[in-house]
């Protein structure tokens, strides 16, 4: 069946499956259908995550076992809610000791059963897999290895040892291994097997292959086949050889969903794919899914309380303030192409090697591709890959994820025209268009992974930490260079998703967002205010660098972030504040990295984290944040209350029914915490809740919102699902763009309040008044007055006590709702 709206468990050691069944209560009366499960399956012991699996055949022990699932969907049953599973098809984690199918490849090279499950390049490693796992260069390593029956130890490493080898000399012993013991630092140059973007200890899985199709889907099918889960989340679609060859597999195997118009009597399980969505790019429209798990609804949200002049003004101030060079933040298109250049050319640069040996290898074996020089060659994937504007290209409709005019630009950076030839030749492979041998097959399967690991690697994790006017539109799947979306953009993509995909699913905050929705609402008002900002910064410092604040910060940018993440998250936390703080500037790469760190830098970092947004000036941040006080709320519930009723299955994040502040992870995963019963914020009774409640009363209003929205969508799907109408409805008057509204069905109107602060400084909403549809309505977000359709209601009025309005036509839906 489909979701009405599911609710996103972090599961881990420290929340296992009796912690999710405990939950159940409380989750069945805030009125989700289903419950969402992060990764369940064996992985590395201690994952906090899940994404690391090492065993597709077993439910992971720590988190309870099989047993324990079959218990929390047991619970689930008895309460009217479903499950639905988050699957990881593309990699696991390469840690021998653990993963038993690698163990066994390397134990037996190539000859394994379990090689064909890996994408690796024997030739290229001269017949061994290289694993970049020790400290050190291996000179300086071989005293800490040790050989114990057939295994080889290095700290708590374990690898097999090939049979018959374990006699040999140490040296000897090495070299006669179906593997290559490296330092660390060879994965950038020498990797031999695809990983999952720049993660060398996950390595990727060739699911396009049927029988590992069958041996790693066993269990998760049995579950679906027993009833035990109902849907499942995909987790990294583009990272597989074969997106949409995956996805109808998997299609069929849990009882064929199909895409819409569905054949009569199909009614499998409910998938989503977890597929970034560029621009104006969409879901490919034969994928047999429901659709994605919500990031373009995010950005489209998102932009709605972003204001597009502000933002302008707010890149000036950035740039007079920082003076940070255009190409390392200063402009987005040059940090973005900047970015995508340094990861393709190092952090990938073993995946590089990779496309131009198979380039080589295919234009070798052609008498009309030969004499492409292997530098042209490189420089041709090179070049192509950095002009990419999309994610991953697919075979259906590629030549728009390469168009001709990022070939003329790639052809333009050859000094000789005749050499620049070697673009059209790694172009017309990577379409397809030069044979379907097993080398062209892998060339565009290979090109099309390495550009979707270039893409995340340059954009999410480097660019949207260097490029910072307003953080909050540095979000995944977002757009920092032009973040604001007007309510005609909003309408017409909602209208679509009703349309074409009214199943799919849509989110706020994930486990993968840099920022919780909370702390970006709140960062966004500044989009509404650069002058106040610019103030605000002015003043703070002023603070910070004098003798009481304890010292500026080690650079202008790291200033500016610093304080809009200490306006958005609220909290004098320095060690939440300073991982997170850590976090970004690592992956931005300037001043330091994970990979080459600089200590001193890195410390005064921390220093100012201690001295500034967590020391004294805390308390003029936090005037700052009680100023803009009412305009967040206006964002959080506005954005919470679209994000429930606009089409599509609203997923709601572990705790984000109240507000909820989290940074980038491992923050934002945090173990859930269920406390004592709450009121319930509609009857007043007992239902259970989050034990944290850091701003009250917004907490407290946001989940009376979302459990309203919630149980309405439960109680009348016909209102919300894949047969409902999406209709927008336009204000009238000088502040009409600041009210969007929208109807569902027949029976419900939403309508919220954008740009609040903008509105107030503009005069407020000076007789903007919007026509309801036929009928008398009322607010189920509370409220006695009655509204009158088909005659202009004064919008000052519709948001007299909140400003939103959930509207429900008089003698049709009416709140509170049971609780399950």
């Amino acid at each position: 069946m489909t979701p009405t709206a599911t609710y996103r468990l972090q599961l881990q050691p420290e929340f296992p499956f009796a912690a999710a069944e405990a939950a159940v209560p409380y989750l069945a009366a805030l009125g989700v259908s289903h419950l969402h499960l992060s990764p369940v399956l064996e992985a590395v012991p201690g994952s906090t995550h899940g994404y690391d699996v090492v065993d597709h055949g077993r439910i992971r022990e720590e988190l309870g076992g099989e047993a324990g699932l079959r218990r929390l969907s047991h619970t689930a049953r008895e309460h009217g809610l479903g499950l639905v599973v988050d699957i990881v098809p593309n990699h696991m984690a390469a840690v021998p000791r653990y993963n038993r199918a690698l163990w066994e490849v390397l134990r037996e090279g190539p000859a394994s059963p379990y090689a064909r499950w890996f994408d690796i390049d024997w030739a290229a490693g001269d017949g061994k897999v290289l694993l970049p796992v020790l400290p050190g260069r291996i000179g300086g390593e071989l005293a800490e290895l040790r050989v114990e029956g057939e295994v080889l130890h290095h700290g708590e490493q374990r690898f097999p040892l090939r049979a018959s080898t374990a006699h040999l000399p140490l040296p000897a012993l090495l070299d006669a291994q179906w593997y290559r013991l490296a330092w660390w630092r060879l994965a950038r140059t020498e990797l031999n097997y695809r990983r999952f973007f720049t993660v060398s200890d996950l390595i990727g899985v060739r699911v396009e292959d049927p029988d590992v199709f069958d041996a790693t889907h066993a269990k998760i099918l049995e579950l679906v086949r027993d009833g035990v889960v109902d849907g499942l989340r995909v987790d990294h679609p583009d990272g597989v050889a074969d997106p949409e060859g995956y996805l109808r597999r998997l299609d069929e195997a849990t009882g064929g969903w199909g895409p819409l118009p569905r054949p009569p009597g199909r009614r499998g399980s409910w998938i989503v794919v977890e597929k970034i969505l560029t621009g104006n790019e969409r879901l490919p429209a034969g994928w047999p899914v429901a659709g994605t798990t919500g990031y373009d609804a995010l950005r489209r949200v998102d932009g709605l309380f972003t204001d597009p002049a502000g933002v302008r003004q707010l890149v000036g101030l950035y740039r007079d303030f920082t003076d940070v060079d255009d190409s390392l933040g200063g402009r987005w298109e040059a940090t973005a192409r900047r970015a995508a250049y340094e990861v393709v050319t190092y952090e990938l640069a073993a995946e590089t090697a990779t496309l131009v040996r198979l380039a080589e290898r295919i234009c070798a074996a052609d008498s009309r591709l030969r004499d492409h020089a292997p530098w042209a060659l490189r420089a041709a994937v090179r070049e192509l890959l950095v002009r990419v504007p999309v994610y991953r290209p697919y075979r259906v409709d590629a030549e728009s994820a390469l168009p001709d005019d990022a070939a003329r630009a790639a052809r333009e950076t050859f000094a000789v025209a005749d050499e620049a030839a070697a673009v059209d030749v790694v172009r017309d492979l990577a379409l397809g268009r030069l044979g379907d041998g097993p080398d062209q097959v892998r060339f565009r399967a290979r090109f099309a992974q390495t550009a979707s690991a270039l893409r995340a690697k340059s954009v999410e994790d480097t660019a949207f930490y260097r490029y910072s006017p307003l953080i909050s539109a540095n979000e995944v799947g977002g757009d920092p260079g032009s973040p604001a979306v007007e309510p005609a953009a909003f309408h017409a993509f909602c209208a679509r998703l009703a349309r074409d995909w009214a199943d799919t699913g849509t989110v706020l905050t994930t486990h993968d967002t840099k920022r919780s929705a909370d702390v970006r609402a709140r960062i966004a008002v500044l989009s509404e205010c650069p002058e106040r900002w610019a103030r605000f910064l002015e003043r703070i410092t002023e603070e910070a660098e004098s003798p009481s604040g304890g010292g500026g910060a080690p650079d202008a940018q790291l200033a500016w972030v610093a304080w809009q993440t200490a306006v958005g998250f609220g909290i004098p936390d320095a060690d939440r504040l300073e991982a997170a703080l850590l976090k970004a500037v690592r992956e931005a790469g300037v001043h330091t990295s994970w990979t080459e760190s600089d200590p001193a830098y890195e410390k005064a970092v921390s220093a100012f984290v201690g001295t500034g947004p967590a020391g004294s000036p805390q308390r003029s941040v936090a005037r700052f944040v009680r100023e803009l006080a009412p305009y967040v709320r206006a964002n959080v519930l506005g954005a919470a209350l679209l994000h429930l009723t606009m089409p599509g299955v609203p997923d709601v994040y572990q705790g984000s029914e109240r507000e909820f502040l989290a940074l980038v992870d491992p923050d934002n995963r945090a173990p859930a915490r269920f406390g004592p019963p709450l009121p319930d914020p509609l009857t007043g009774g007992a239902t259970g809740g989050l034990a944290a409640d850091p701003v009250g009363g917004l907490s407290a209003e946001k989940e009376a919102l979302t459990a309203t929205a919630l149980r309405l969508r439960r109680a009348r799907p016909d209102l919300f699902g894949n047969r409902a109408a999406y209709e927008p409805l336009t204000a009238a008057g000088p502040a009409a763009g600041h009210c969007v509204a929208f109807r569902r069905g027949e029976e419900v109107v939403t309508a919220v309040t954008r740009l609040s602060l903008r509105l107030e400084s503009d005069g407020g909403w000076r007789g903007t008044a919007l026509t309801l549809p036929p009928g008398r309505w009322t607010d189920l977000l509370g409220g006695d007055e009655e509204f009158t359709g088909e005659v202009p209601v004064p919008v000052a009025e519709l948001f007299a006590a909140r400003p939103v309005a959930l509207l429900s036509r008089v003698g049709g839906p009416a709140a509170p709702w049971g609780t399950g």
